[in-house]
């Protein structure tokens, strides 16, 4: 998925399992803090709890009925 159609989806404060190294290592279960954008051909987002972008690929928004994603305020 590109930057521009995880940002029509996925709102920031959306709240995601991300997987900051492989796909092998647990996920962590946090919110996004920016919209995603493109960083060198690869589509990232900022999650809380991290320093740097994470790409897309390796982020799981959290769907589940009745979830709504995390207030701005």
């Amino acid at each position: 998925m590109d930057a521009a159609a995880w940002n029509a989806l996925f709102p920031v404060s959306t709240q995601v399992t991300a997987y900051p190294g492989t796909r092998q290592d647990p996920g962590v279960e946090t919110w996004t803090r920016s919209t995603a954008w493109t960083l060198s051909g690869t589509p990232v987002v900022l999650v809380h709890g991290h320093a740097g972008g994470i790409a897309l690929s390796h982020v799981d928004p959290v769907v589940e009925e009745g979830l709504c994603p995390r207030s701005n305020a």
